[in-house]
């Protein structure tokens, strides 16, 4: 059970090392503090916390199948672009569905 714990802690230290995933986590970490000044109810930190947590783990996917695709083959690739692009843009939606829920929040605290 301990050499589980390990390689998933080496995993997020190995993604906060890549800079695509540094910059969800600070993202995540900015939503955090507004949603400290905004005093969010427990329902709208569930929501906040859960749209951060998807994000990240969808850019650690991504991070994931970016790295076995260069694996695979690190030269120019259509069908290796067509992979990278799709989990690309799972990590794009969940941005933009997390930035809705974010805004309706925001904005219902605001006015």
């Amino acid at each position: 059970m301990k050499k589980k714990f390990s390689a998933a802690f080496n995993g997020l230290y190995l993604a906060f090392m890549h800079r695509s995933c540094r910059i969800q986590f600070i993202f995540g970490f900015l939503a955090v503090v507004c949603g400290l000044a905004l005093a969010l109810t427990f329902g709208e930190w569930l929501a906040f916390i859960i749209c951060i947590g998807l994000v990240i783990t969808m850019e650690i996917m991504n991070t994931a199948i970016e790295k076995l695709c260069d694996l695979v083959d690190n030269k120019y690739n259509p069908q290796i672009k067509i992979i990278k692009d799709l989990s690309a843009a799972a990590v794009l939606t969940a941005a933009i569905m997390s930035l809705i829920i974010a805004s309706f929040i925001i904005y219902r605290h605001l006015f």
